[in-house]
Order: structure tokens, then C-alpha cells, then sequence
């Protein structure tokens, strides 16, 4: 009997520990093929270079696709996604896999999910169904009307995805597979690597052995004017709290070069003696840093998920994750340093939040992988509605 070809297609860093878990189930399942196929920002340095991480865990790429428009712009975010939908269509012209899998809410993703639906390619969506800001919301329920199957994370998302006229025979609450990651963290949550020699980075060399913050915070595309007004409150928050942080550098969306000059400026202007700067990490040790973190500050969705079942509280700025389902982790604030020191100083003050399963309990990977061997391969479909 031939194995069924699963392609997944990874475009960016946060991608790879959205699926990491999929991936490994996949190619343990003696009925399944991984073909594994790097794309976009997931291949360039300046974003962290996730494809280094994915070789070194021991995933055989397939194919790689190099469709990154310079900018940082929207017209370049546009672009990207065309560039991205001619490759991508040749890829799987090549591959001729039996199903396609594509990742969440990046607006690179979208060239995957039209590639494979324009050619009669079953897809599947990992984490459909959530409700997010800017170009992400549009997206993320975009690719649900393309998708054939849909394996969400949570119980609002699987019922918003039905509503959206979906198959109810073809949706699944298999959790997030990056809460499986998390759930392995919290197994041997220390943090047994001291991030600075490890990882380089860019910065003082400072002691952070009695506390540091995490902060990950990136442009939101439809407020691409303010992403350097945006970064620099949170920068000037973190200098008056006068606390060892890591920083990591934001994703590669329209606004992102607002957002990295502002970080560029400031370090020019003021003496980061407590600011440690990074590209990226293997999704395990950035978890591991969080864990052991007193928070994280930003707009990334680790703080809703991952943070969320792993306990660490996050103070989320401005609205890139609007209407989102969240645990008691999350403090919402605007783009103000004295809100962001304010929530800074309350979790100080307070104990460490209580965990939450919102987002699945650990063992999504091998639920999407033998979902993926049992499913009618399908690329046909009627709204049910």
C-alpha cells in the first residue's frame, strides 16, 4: 500500500512551532510521507532563519521556495503573496501530494492555500476558526472557505468554523499542536542554557538570574503609520523598569521596518545596559525562557496560547489580538508606557496566573497526523447554509 503524501508548508518563523509536533507524528505514522516544504521569511536570516532550526531537529526539507518581496510594506505584502502562489503551484506540481496542510493566520499562508485549492489538492488548516486583528482575521477565515479539513484548537473555534458553513463531519478540536511543545516544557521546565552564549543576540552581557522579562511585540498591518510610536512606548517602559530583558525581533509583516528603526534608534540614543536582543530560538528554548520569565510583554499569540497553559502572565499591547479567546494570564493595555508599567508593576505584585487548557492539553501532533491517514480525500465541498 503507498503511504499518503502530507505536504506542509511553513512561511514563517512562529509557523514551524505551530506544527512542529504534526510534523514529527506525520513522519512516524507508518501510512504517511512528509513532504516538507520551507518557504518566505522562514528562509531569510534578518527573521530569524527558522529553516536552521528545522534541519537541525532532523526534518528532511523537500523544497524551498524563496518569494520574499523586500519592503515591509503592504504593496510588498501583496506581492509576496503572488510570488508565493506561482512557486508554490510548481512545488506541488512536482510533489503531487494527496493532501496539503497549511499553518494558521500569516498572510504568506494564503499563497499555499490557493495554490493547493486551485489544483484540486485536498487542504487542510491547522488553527481556523479564531477571531485576531488586522490582515490576520481576514486570512485566517479566508483559508477556512478554501480548507477541506480543519483541525482547531479550541471549542469557540471549532463552533465559529461550522458557522462559517463548514462540514461539520470535517472539523476537529484537535488542540494546538504548540501546546504539545509547551506540555513537554513543563515536564523539565529549567532553564538549563544561559541564552546569551548560546544564541548570541545582540547587547550587554547581563545577569538576569533574579528575573527578566520576555518582550515579542510586531507591527500590526492595518496600523502600519504608528508601528514605530507603537515599539518605542514599549521601549521606554522597559528602560524605566530598569530590568534585564530579551528582546526579540518582530516578524517580517508591513510595518516592520517602523518597528525595527525604532529599535535601531533607541539603542543609539540610550544605554541599554539591561536589553539583550535576538532574531530567534528552537521553539523549546524560547518556551523554556518564558516559563522561567516573570512575563511577556507584546502582541504576540504566545501569549494567549502557550503562555496561557504554561502559566506566565503577559501584558498584551494594543489590538493585534482583538476579540481573541484568552486565559487569566493576559492583562490588555493600550500603546502607553505608563499602562504597559502599570500592568509591569501588578504582576510583580500578584501570584502566577493559573493554568489554562483553552488551546488543547498536549497531544495534538499525533490527532492531526492519523486524522490525516484516515480522512476521504476530498477537494470538493458546498456551503452548508
Amino acid at each position: 500500500m503507498m503511504k499518503r503524501k502530507i505536504c506542509v508548508v511553513i512561511t514563517a518563523r512562529p509557523s514551524y512551532s505551530r506544527i512542529k509536533t504534526a510534523l514529527a507524528a506525520i513522519n512516524e505514522h507508518p501510512d504517511l510521507e512528509l513532504q516538507l516544504v520551507v518557504a518566505a521569511s522562514a528562509l531569510l536570516d534578518r527573521y530569524g532563519n527558522a529553516v536552521n532550526n528545522i534541519e537541525k531537529d532532523g526534518f528532511t526539507i523537500t523544497a524551498k521556495v524563496f518569494n520574499v518581496l523586500e519592503g515591509e510594506n503592504l504593496t510588498a505584502a501583496a506581492k509576496t503573496t503572488g510570488i508565493g502562489i506561482l512557486e508554490l503551484s510548481t512545488v506541488f506540481n512536482n510533489l503531487n501530494p494527496d493532501i496539503v496542510v497549511t499553518v494558521a493566520d500569516r498572510f504568506e499562508t494564503m499563497a499555499t492555500a490557493i495554490s493547493a485549492s486551485y489544483m484540486n489538492i485536498p487542504l487542510a488548516h491547522i488553527q481556523g476558526g479564531e477571531v485576531t486583528g488586522n490582515i490576520d482575521e481576514k486570512v485566517r477565515h479566508a483559508i477556512t472557505k478554501l480548507a477541506d479539513y480543519h483541525f482547531v484548537a479550541s471549542d469557540d473555534a471549532y463552533k465559529r468554523v461550522i458557522k462559517l458553513g463548514e462540514n461539520p463531519e470535517f472539523v476537529f478540536n484537535t488542540g494546538c499542536p504548540s501546546i504539545d511543545l509547551a506540555y513537554e516544557i513543563k515536564q523539565q521546565p529549567t532553564l538549563d542554557f544561559d541564552p546569551i552564549q548560546k544564541y548570541g543576540g545582540v547587547g550587554k552581557v547581563m545577569d538576569f538570574s533574579k528575573g527578566y522579562w520576555v518582550v515579542m511585540q510586531h507591527p500590526v498591518t492595518t496600523e502600519v503609520g504608528n508601528s514605530r510610536f507603537h515599539i518605542e512606548e514599549t521601549l521606554h517602559a522597559m528602560y524605566s523598569l530598569n530590568q534585564p530583558v530579551f528582546w526579540f525581533w518582530p516578524n517580517v509583516d508591513a510595518g516592520a521596518d517602523g518597528t525595527s528603526t525604532g529599535i535601531r534608534s533607541f539603542r543609539e540614543t540610550h544605554d541599554l545596559e539591561n536589553f539583550h536582543f535576538f532574531k530567534n530560538m528552537e521553539p523549546q528554548d524560547f518556551l523554556k525562557l518564558l516559563y522561567s520569565s516573570k512575563g511577556l510583554i507584546g502582541n504576540s499569540s504566545v501569549g494567549i496560547r502557550e503562555c496561557a497553559f504554561m502559566g506566565v502572565p503577559v501584558v498584551n499591547i494594543g489590538s493585534r489580538q482583538n476579540s481573541r479567546e484568552r486565559g487569566n494570564n493576559v492583562n490588555d493595555v493600550d500603546y502607553s508606557r505608563a499602562e504597559i508599567l502599570q500592568a509591569l508593576r501588578e504582576i510583580e505584585e500578584s501570584p502566577r496566573p493559573e493554568i489554562s487548557t483553552i488551546y488543547g492539553d498536549g497531544d495534538a501532533g499525533k490527532k492531526i497526523a492519523q486524522y490525516l491517514s484516515e480522512l476521504p480525500l476530498i477537494f470538493h465541498k458546498t456551503i452548508t447554509f
